[in-house]
């Protein structure tokens, strides 16, 4: 919308820069023992650039900006295209269980359209949730990675992995180490005292629709959900608009659930115009 400027404050239901905590692998590296423990990144669009660049995606092309609210008027502020919108929510007992519900229902009826191809990897580090969306949202979209970067060597080392094969890898690998500490030091919130919080980081991407002639709806893309906390990406139907058909998705799955209102959107997309 030409012209018009975001607002100063985020919508009623959504808060700007909380921490998800990650406690990401450990290893030895120059400046830390085998046994140290990396800081929380900062869910702020700034720390995950600087985080996204520094292990090799391309960020004249591709950066992360904030969502200010659901009302298409404040969506339409966001970048176009937007290839993935992270999430972060409040971990709550209504959550989970609707989570749980969706889980069991995928066991019973498993999820014919979901394309098998996506990167996924299970999330077994405790608190590791920021850098698995990054990892889910860089990975199941077409940005540009430099060659011979943190991010192309990790994909190509777990590109024939298994999930679970992927979260060893993970544990292990030293790719990520410098790039993190530097984003970790440039948030503009105090780290928790105990590292201890109970937000959640997920991914929203579009994949092609696995359906076979008349299954498949729309402009043949599906909108999955990818969290390293569940079994499996999660399929949420045909997708046309990623950025509206995952607010709406997030809007009546996760906040109209619970009364908080601790909840964050960002975008992964072009550059913000100056």
């Amino acid at each position: 919308m030409e012209g018009k400027t975001p607002s100063p404050s985020p919508s009623p239901s959504l808060t700007l820069h909380p921490f998800c905590t990650q406690t990401p692998p450990t290893f030895a590296t120059k400046d830390m023992s085998i046994n140290s423990k990396w800081a929380p990144l900062e869910a702020n669009p700034e720390v995950l650039t600087l985080w996204a660049g520094r292990v090799g995606l391309s960020t004249k092309l591709t950066q992360f900006s904030d969502v200010y609210g659901l009302d298409d008027e404040l969506l339409a502020l966001v970048p176009q295209p937007v290839k993935a919108v992270l999430l972060i929510f409040p971990i709550t007992a209504e959550t989970e269980a609707s989570r749980k519900k969706t889980d069991e229902q995928i066991a019973e009826n498993g999820q014919p359209n979901l394309d098998p191809t996506l990167f996924f990897v299970k999330q077994t580090i405790s608190n590791a949730c920021g850098t698995i969306a990054l990892l889910h949202s860089i990975y199941n979209t077409d940005v540009t990675i430099k060659p011979d970067s943190p991010l192309q060597k990790f994909q190509l080392q777990a590109i024939e992995l298994n999930p679970d094969e992927r979260a060893k890898l993970l544990e292990t690998t030293d790719l990520f180490a410098t790039a993190h500490a530097t984003a970790a030091s440039q948030g503009q919130s105090s780290l928790p005292p105990n590292l201890d919080t109970n937000q959640h980081f997920v991914a929203f991407v579009q994949a092609p629709d696995q359906g076979d002639g008349d299954e498949v709806d729309g402009d043949g893309m599906r909108l999955v959900e990818v969290d390293g906390r569940r079994p499996h990406p999660v399929d949420h139907g045909p997708s046309t608009d990623l950025l509206k058909d995952a607010a709406k998705l997030i809007k009546e799955k996760y906040i109209d659930t619970t009364d908080s209102l601790n909840f964050t959107i960002i975008t992964m997309g072009p550059p913000q115009a100056d």
